[in-house]
């Protein structure tokens, strides 16, 4: 048994902001009391949660570990401890691995690995076509059967409308979220940033704001046509945070994320450094404005990191040559907290939300502290400062921009299935 005591519960699904006392047995949650009322047994093991915030077990919708095939830039084993060092107990991998997860058998290898290496809880999802070519519907049945949360070809979108209202009509019939990459492909082609100033400025080639909304528009419409559910992925438009706001306020099952690099940095921030390229590119300031007032508002169902590594020999290139994607999980939750917490822009609780029963809702699931819950707790704190060093990070990767920076705030403790996996 574990008792996790004296520290201030934040659970969002039961509107719980209070000190309360967590008692864990095995691998689920017995007992959640206010502080001294528990009576733990004497061979328990103590956790002192004193000036913590306790929550449930953060999630991250969207993630790349790499494995199988790409093991020189991440594997499940260390992606999944960069993972709980962020204060993440599950995360969902994207299925552009080599090969790319399409059928049962890849989806069994992950999940196996996962269990045999991962720290943390590793939920897969599946390609939505075969290969991710965008020509053929993938084994999405069976691959639920195996494993998987979710269906998408992220890393591009579902290539057209008939293929993905095949898709959206298939996931509806098994209760599967379809979680998109928007992105037209003619309007983003040989793109390397977001379209802009800077990028004129800067000689490289800008990919428009519209080349994520066209395709926005495209799968609202089709999830209206199907019932679906639609998840789109690391949203970075205005317009496109629009079309999500509409479709929400007419009862479809839209659903969608933003990064923290999306909501902390601009285009105006990129240099020739390809720690700063990533796709979809950081956009305008209003864009950022906007995603700010979707976090605030309730638009944006959730923070995702798209934790996206790159061995060094890949990323450090020409910008232009440099393939998309930054590091995320051991920083998402200090830029949520500096970004969107300290400055006033949203409540803790709402934070909490967006990490926790926002991205459960999104995969029909149910995320919180009760007896008989899943015993995975997020520990942290609101005002412990440290400099995020890239070197000491626990991916294989180094590609992150925000190496060297100092936070007020961060994981302090992961618990996954009622055991400690990680304390700072």
């Amino acid at each position: 048994m574990l008792l996790v005591k004296n520290g201030r519960v934040l659970d969002p699904a039961s509107n719980t902001d209070a000190a309360m006392d967590i008692l864990l047995d095995g691998e689920t949650i017995r007992e959640v009391a206010p502080a001294g009322k528990i009576a733990a047994p004497q061979s328990a093991e103590l956790f002192d949660a004193t000036g913590l915030i306790v929550a449930p077990g953060f999630i991250d919708l969207h993630a790349h570990l790499r494995e199988p095939g790409q093991e020189s830039s991440e594997t499940i084993e260390s992606g999944t401890r960069a993972a709980e060092r962020g204060g993440f107990t599950a995360v969902c991998c994207m299925p552009n691995t080599k090969p790319v997860n399409d059928n049962a058998s890849v989806t069994r290898f992950i999940v196996d690995r996962a269990k045999a290496h991962g720290s943390v809880r590793v939920w897969p999802i599946g390609a939505a076509s075969v290969g991710s070519k965008g020509e053929a519907i993938a084994e999405i049945a069976a691959m639920k059967d195996a494993g998987i949360v979710a269906v998408s070809d992220d890393g591009k979108p579902i290539a057209t409308a008939k293929l993905a209202r095949q898709v959206m009509e298939y996931c509806r019939s098994l209760n599967l979220p379809v979680i998109e990459h928007a992105e037209d492909v003619s309007l983003a082609a040989g793109a390397v940033m977001r379209e802009g100033v800077t990028s004129t400025r800067l000689g490289l080639r800008g990919m428009p704001a519209a080349a994520e909304s066209v395709c926005v528009a495209r799968d609202v419409e089709l999830a209206e046509l199907t019932g679906a559910r639609l998840h789109i992925a690391h949203l970075s438009a205005k317009a496109s945070l629009e079309q999500v706001r509409s479709a929400k306020s007419r009862g479809l099952r839209v659903t969608c994320e933003v990064t923290p690099h999306h909501f902390t940095l601009i285009d105006e921030d990129v240099t020739y450094d390809s720690r700063f390229k990533m796709n979809p590119p950081l956009a305008a300031r209003e864009d950022r404005e906007a995603l700010l007032a979707g976090l605030a508002d309730g638009t944006v169902d959730t923070i995702a990191t798209d934790h996206a590594p790159h061995e060094p020999a890949l990323k450090d290139v020409e910008f232009d040559k440099a393939p998309f994607g930054i590091l995320g999980f051991e920083t998402a939750l200090s830029l949520a907290l500096e970004q969107l917490v300290h400055c006033g822009r949203i409540s803790l609780m709402r934070m909490v939300e967006l990490f926790t029963a926002g991205p459960a809702r999104v995969l029909g699931l149910e995320r919180k502290i009760a007896a008989g819950q899943p015993g995975d707790l997020t520990i942290f704190s609101l005002d412990h400062s440290w400099t995020y060093k890239v070197k000491e990070s626990s991916s294989k990767s180094r590609n992150s921009p925000f190496d060297g920076r100092t936070f007020k705030g961060g994981a302090m403790s992961t618990i996954v299935a009622g055991k400690i996996i990680h304390k700072r």
